[in-house]
């Protein structure tokens, strides 16, 4: 059960943590809650592609029954708006195994706890984060490759508040995999910044939206993504290979429109 740190390799690959999370773990997965903001800091996913099963989707949503009512964000959030139920831990990634398990796993990912509230627009784009997503799990599903992602909210302290749950502008996805007896990691961050504007123009706040794009995607320098956080990810931000030169960062994020666009 939860996520496995020997997964890729005996070396072990801990989930990025920082003081005060609340982990929670569930079949091939584990979520770490940020109580306080109601969502989850940073999710951690294994994904065995030689393994990987279809299964039938469902939607039962439901509350994890380890935590309060007041430490996760449940359906009152998602109601008769434009803001989705964003899965951090893809629905598909941790459905493999024997077909109990991979059912199971299909399961816990309709917990409140794993998802973030995504824009429908971001959350629906296959263009963009949701084509992300297909592409790490095709890419394991073809070359029966084992990857562990890494997911989550990139919280802020000015982060716009809608039906008393303060809405994360920007998401992170860290992949991860072993490489010539090495490991190796990639990291995005997808902004949803310019999207919300309307909903909380709608809704109970507005406030000054950087004007970063409506749902755009970016690879970008795991330890960029360590620094907005405050995860404690050095194993990740080693493994990046993004950078140019080992421990020299690159200057720019680089946005991403296709497959194309990705180093990996």
């Amino acid at each position: 059960m939860g996520y496995d740190e020997v997964f890729l390799s005996a070396t072990a690959l801990p989930i990025p943590t920082r003081p005060a999370l609340t982990t929670l773990t569930y079949t091939h997965f584990s979520v770490s809650m940020d109580t306080s903001r109601r969502l989850a800091a940073v999710t951690a996913v294994n994904i065995d592609g030689a393994a990987l099963r279809d299964v039938e989707r469902g939607d039962d949503w439901r509350l994890d029954p380890r935590l309060p009512t007041t430490q996760q964000a449940g359906p009152e959030l998602y109601a008769n708006n434009d803001i989705d139920r964003g899965h951090l831990v893809r629905r598909r990634d941790p459905v493999w195994g024997t077909r109990d398990v991979a059912e199971q796993a299909n399961e816990d990912t309709f917990h409140y706890t794993v998802c973030g509230p995504q824009t429908a627009t971001l959350n629906q784009s296959k263009e963009l984060w949701l084509g992300l997503e297909d592409y790490v799990l095709e890419h394991a599903r073809e070359y029966g490759q084992k990857i562990s992602v890494f997911s989550g909210c990139i919280f802020a302290d000015d982060d716009p508040v809608y039906r008393g749950i303060a809405i994360p502008r920007r998401f992170f996805k860290i992949a991860a995999w072993w490489q010539d007896d090495v490991p190796a990691a990639t990291g995005y961050v997808l902004d949803q910044s310019e999207s919300l504007a309307p909903i909380l123009e709608r809704g109970v706040l507005a406030r000054d939206i950087p004007p970063l794009g409506a749902y755009r995607t970016y690879q970008v320098p795991v330890a960029d993504i360590a620094a907005a956080t405050g995860l404690a990810m050095a194993d990740l931000t080693a493994a990046d290979r993004l950078a140019l030169v080992p421990g020299v960062r690159p200057v720019e994020w680089r946005e991403i429109e296709r497959a194309d666009d990705l180093v990996w």
